[in-house]
């Protein structure tokens, strides 16, 4: 084989090689997309929380444990002062009108989830409805504080000034 020549199947190997990159690159950015923006149809509710600490656009949204949607906009709405968020539903799970949204955490230092409780009414929520019985995010470090102010009054002096 001349030089030439091995340098036509050297490029061409590099030339195929490359190909072969782009192309599972590009699977890979399909795949990746379908989360974000193939995952997307279907309807939205809404729910007004006291507090959305830990939750953030593109947070999971789940029903009985399993991920079934995502938040698609958090807003402060400026007459409640109560965090708007939007919650994108598959058309294919319809929620009853008295359904819950609890904000839970994965644990001790997870991330937060939406977590949705299905009521038991027989009417559904409609696109653009608002899920009303909602309940905030609870910070650990609120419940570490109450604890030990609640273990701490406990060994105050009684009011005869004896201690208990």
């Amino acid at each position: 084989m001349s030089a030439t020549g091995f340098h036509r199947a050297e490029a061409r190997a590099e030339l195929i090689a490359g190909g072969v990159v782009l192309a599972v690159a590009a699977g890979f950015l399909i795949w990746a997309a379908q989360g974000q923006w193939g995952g997307g149809a279907g309807y939205e509710v809404t729910a007004s929380f006291p507090d959305v600490d830990g939750v953030a656009v593109g947070t999971e949204v789940r029903l009985a444990g399993v991920r079934i949607g995502r938040v698609s906009d958090i807003r402060l709405n400026p007459q409640t002062y109560m965090a708007d968020a939007t919650l994108t539903i598959p058309n294919d799970i319809i929620l009853p009108t008295d359904s819950a949204a609890l904000i839970q955490s994965d644990g001790l230092l997870g991330g937060a989830y939406i977590q949705l409780q299905p009521g038991g009414s027989p009417d559904d929520l409609a696109p653009g409805d608002e899920i009303e019985d909602v309940q905030g995010a609870v910070s650990l470090l609120q419940l570490m504080l109450k604890f030990v102010d609640s273990q701490s009054g406990d060994d105050a002096p009684s009011q005869d000034g004896t201690a208990p």
